[in-house]
C-alpha cells in the first residue's frame, strides 16, 4: 500500500486559522463615563471606536427608603429632565455595537439595601426607569439600557436579591447584562454572595487602591495569585483587569502602559475567561491616551 502524505495547506487557509486563533484570544475596553464634564460627550466616547462597553456613573443614590437619583456631574440635571437629551446618544453608541450599562454604586453617594424586599423594589425601580419596563418618567429618556454595573463601595447586603429580580424581571424580553466592579481583595464583602448567583457576565476586578492584590513588577505573584483565584471561584462568563486610566486616576494601582503590555496581559490571556481591560474613566483615558497605546494588545 503506498503510502500518501498530505499537501501542506495553502498559506490563504494558514492565514484564515491565525485570524481566527487571534481573534479568540482578543479582549475589549470597558471605560466608565459620567463622573467629569471634561472628557466630552457620550457620542463621541463611542464613536471612537476603542471601548465594547460603556459604564453610565453612576445613580449613586437608592435604597432602605431613599429615592433613586442618578448623578452624571457635571454632563446634565437628571431632576429637571435634563439627561434625557442623552437618548439619543445611547441609542447611537447601542447601534454601533456597544453596549451602554448604568452603574450603581460608586465611591460616594448614599446607597444601601435594608432587606431582600427592599433589593427587589430598587431592582423594579431599574428595570421600569432605565431597562425595558415603563415609567412616567425616565431619567434618561426612551432610551433603553444594555444592563447594569454593581460598583458596590460601601458594603452591604442583598444585591443577590436585587440581581435574581432583575434576570427574572428581563426574562421573555431583552437580555439585562449583569456586570460587577469588586475590589481585587477576595471575596468582596458587598458582592460574592451575589457573584456566586452565577447571573453576571461580566467581573471587573479593581485593581487598584487595594496594594495588597495590585500589579507589582517587583512581586507580580499577589496580583496573579488574585486573578487566578477570581476566575477559578465566580461563575461568571468574562473577567477584565480593572485599572485606573491615568496616575491621576487613582490613589495606586496604575500599570505603565509597556508593563500592561509586556508582562501582564500575556499572563491574563492565559485565562479562557479572559474578557480584557475596564478603565477608570474616560477623562483619564481621555488625557492619558491609555487605551490607544494598549488597544492592539488587549
Amino acid at each position: 500500500m503506498a503510502v500518501k502524505f498530505l499537501s501542506p495547506l495553502p498559506f490563504h487557509a494558514l492565514l484564515i486559522l491565525f485570524t481566527l486563533f487571534t481573534a479568540s484570544q482578543a479582549g475589549d475596553i470597558v471605560v466608565y463615563w459620567g463622573q467629569n464634564g471634561g472628557e466630552g460627550k457620550l457620542t463621541d466616547t463611542c464613536s471612537t471606536g476603542k471601548y465594547r462597553i460603556v459604564n453610565l456613573a453612576f445613580l449613586s443614590t437608592f435604597g432602605s427608603g431613599k429615592t433613586p437619583e442618578l448623578n452624571l456631574a457635571g454632563h446634565c440635571n437628571p431632576s429637571t429632565g435634563d439627561c434625557q437629551k442623552l437618548t439619543n446618544d445611547i441609542r447611537s453608541c447601542q447601534s454601533q455595537g456597544i453596549n451602554v450599562l448604568l452603574s450603581i454604586g460608586g465611591g460616594a453617594g448614599s446607597y444601601s439595601l435594608s432587606s431582600e424586599d427592599d433589593a427587589r423594589s430598587v431592582a423594579d425601580h431599574l428595570w421600569d426607569h432605565f431597562l425595558g419596563g415603563q415609567a412616567s418618567f425616565r431619567p434618561l429618556g426612551a432610551a433603553v439600557l444594555d444592563g447594569i454595573d454593581f460598583d458596590i463601595e460601601h458594603g452591604g447586603n442583598h444585591y443577590a436579591a436585587l440581581a435574581r429580580r432583575l434576570v427574572e424581571r428581563s426574562k421573555g424580553g431583552k437580555k439585562v447584562n449583569l456586570a460587577a466592579a469588586p475590589q481585587c481583595p477576595f471575596p468582596d464583602q458587598s458582592l460574592n454572595g451575589a457573584l456566586s448567583t452565577g447571573l453576571f457576565d461580566y467581573v471587573w476586578i479593581q485593581f487598584y487602591n487595594n496594594p495588597q492584590c495590585e500589579y507589582d513588577t517587583n512581586n507580580p505573584n499577589s496580583f496573579k495569585g488574585s486573578w487566578t483565584k477570581w476566575v477559578q471561584s465566580i461563575p461568571a462568563q468574562k473577567f477584565f483587569v480593572g485599572l485606573p486610566a491615568s496616575q491621576a486616576a487613582a490613589s495606586n494601582g496604575y500599570i505603565p502602559k509597556e508593563v500592561l503590555i509586556n508582562q501582564v496581559l500575556p499572563f491574563v490571556k492565559g485565562s479562557s475567561k479572559y474578557g480584557g481591560v475596564m478603565l477608570y474613566d474616560r477623562f483619564n483615558d481621555l488625557n492619558n491616551k491609555y487605551s490607544d497605546a494598549i488597544r492592539g494588545s488587549v
